[in-house]
């Protein structure tokens, strides 16, 4: 039943928006909840087809239900693991014959002082929240080389912003914008843009265990007054990956309600 009621409400919304991605083919990493899920929504709503990347296989297995497998396909993925994100790209290539868009949104985080940081935690924000995407952008130019595309990089406004107790994944953000850059360069020739958005404050489940007083910290930081939602980066992320942003390359987009012109909450003191 919510099967066909999505797939009845799509066909809706498809007509109103006009379908601007039909034909087209998008990976997106992290896809099965936060921002990456609603991505992969926005996508298909709009007429693309899309190969969900993630290494939650009960989630998968929930996305798998919801979307049409005319459209959708699900792949299990640790962006950690070359073998991992070569696969999911060559899905796309191989279900659906192309492919045109790279949305990498998987990401972690830990929270701890430098001189407390355990060099395993450290490792693992880098490795999946820069090494993920430097494998993913890989792995997508070399489909994309021959027929051009759009990739788009979720970094963070903590890539310029800098946090206490964030250094692992400030750093590794701070990453992700430069190597949007270098992409840019060596992609523009393939006919191919790479570009980033960093949020501010999002609500997703990877910032749901956020405790009270600290979460209202970050909205008394956001000049809009309220927290982002991942359909506020969804839509950022379809800009960028569209016609209407087709001489826009190399670029990071801050997408936070103006949050990164303020100061960043205290979270050490705040835990």
């Amino acid at each position: 039943m919510v099967g066909d009621w999505l797939k009845a409400n799509l066909i809706v919304w498809r007509a109103m928006m006009g379908n601007r991605f039909e034909g087209k083919v998008a990976v997106v990493t992290g896809g099965a909840s936060g921002i990456g899920r609603r991505t992969a929504e926005a996508l298909l709503e709009q007429g693309a087809r899309v190969v969900i990347g993630d290494r939650d296989e009960a989630l998968l297995s929930e996305c798998a239900e919801r979307f049409d497998p005319a459209s959708s396909a699900t792949v299990r993925v640790d962006v950690t693991s070359e073998a991992d994100v070569e696969r999911l790209v060559m899905t796309a290539a191989h279900r659906f014959g192309r492919l045109d868009i790279g949305v990498n949104s998987a990401g972690v985080g830990t929270l701890s002082s430098i001189r407390d940081h355990g060099v395993d935690s450290w490792k693992q924000v880098i490795d999946v929240c820069l090494t993920g995407v430097f494998l993913s952008v890989k792995h997508e130019l070399k489909q994309m080389a021959s027929g051009g595309g759009a990739i788009v990089n979720i970094a963070s406004i903590n890539a310029r912003q800098p946090a206490e107790g964030m250094a692992a994944y400030c750093s590794a953000k701070a990453g992700v914008e430069m190597l949007t850059k270098v992409a840019a360069l060596e992609a523009a020739p393939h006919g191919v843009r790479v570009n980033a958005i960093a949020p501010g404050f999002v609500e997703t489940p990877m910032t749901a265990p956020t405790r009270s007083a600290v979460r209202a910290q970050f909205v008394a930081s956001i000049p809009a007054g309220r927290p982002g939602s991942p359909d506020d980066i969804a839509r950022a992320v379809l800009f960028l990956a569209g016609e209407d942003a087709s001489w826009i390359s190399g670029e990071t987009l801050v997408v936070d309600g103006g949050e990164v012109h303020r100061e960043y909450p205290r979270l050490l003191s705040g835990f």
